[in-house]
């Protein structure tokens, strides 16, 4: 949990601002890099998010400052880290890292899809409603994001080397019944995990 996080956290929720979260800028950069099917999986996710999790996001949405419209830019993104740059930030060399986003890349994200790009799975992972909250998000998924998919193609897209077996490292990333992401296969590509077959 990051500071900015525990500022939004019920018991303590109002006393303090919650101030901008270097996390989120991170996040973003890895959701804007991630492949189609890996952001259909985060945006299952985020539509399982409790409203706490939403209060923490809606407090980051709006210190990145919104157009009218609902959306947030590049330039929003840059505006809110020149505002708020801490020394940390500046040794991390966050500015450099939001400079490196092509502007081609980040289209202007509403706030759905913000809270996609700034789900943390691996905060999520450590809550005991984990399992479940994953079970809820492969069955969105498998609505609106699941299709038929080559492992060739899943191959291409993970970005697994061409000398790499795909079929050997994907077999269980996809259902033998339909040729569809299973959940084991969900769960690995909201990690961001590199494919690899599951342990026998």
């Amino acid at each position: 949990m990051t500071a900015a996080q525990a500022l939004a956290h019920p018991w303590i929720r109002g006393y303090q601002q919650v101030p901008l979260d270097i996390l989120i800028f991170r996040l973003i950069k890895t959701y804007l890099r991630s492949s189609i099917v890996r952001k259909a999986a985060l945006k299952a996710f985020s539509k399982t998010l409790s409203e706490d999790d939403l209060f923490y996001l809606r407090a980051q949405f709006m210190l990145l400052e919104p157009s009218k419209n609902g959306r947030i830019s590049l330039d929003n993104l840059k505006a809110a880290l020149m505002r708020n740059a801490t020394d940390a930030m500046k040794d991390s060399r966050m500015l450099e890292m939001i400079s490196s986003i092509d502007a081609v890349q980040f289209k202007k994200m509403d706030f759905q899809e913000f809270c996609a790009a700034a789900i943390s799975v691996p905060q999520f992972e450590g809550l005991e409603r984990w399992e479940q909250q994953a079970h809820n998000a492969y069955q969105i998924f498998e609505r609106e994001g699941n299709r038929v998919v080559m492992i060739e193609d899943l191959a291409r897209e993970l970005g697994v080397p061409p000398t790499v077996p795909a079929h050997v490292v994907l077999r269980d990333w996809v259902r033998h019944s339909d040729g569809k992401l299973s959940f084991f296969g969900f769960t690995n590509l909201l990690r961001g995990m590199p494919p690899r077959s599951k342990p026998q």
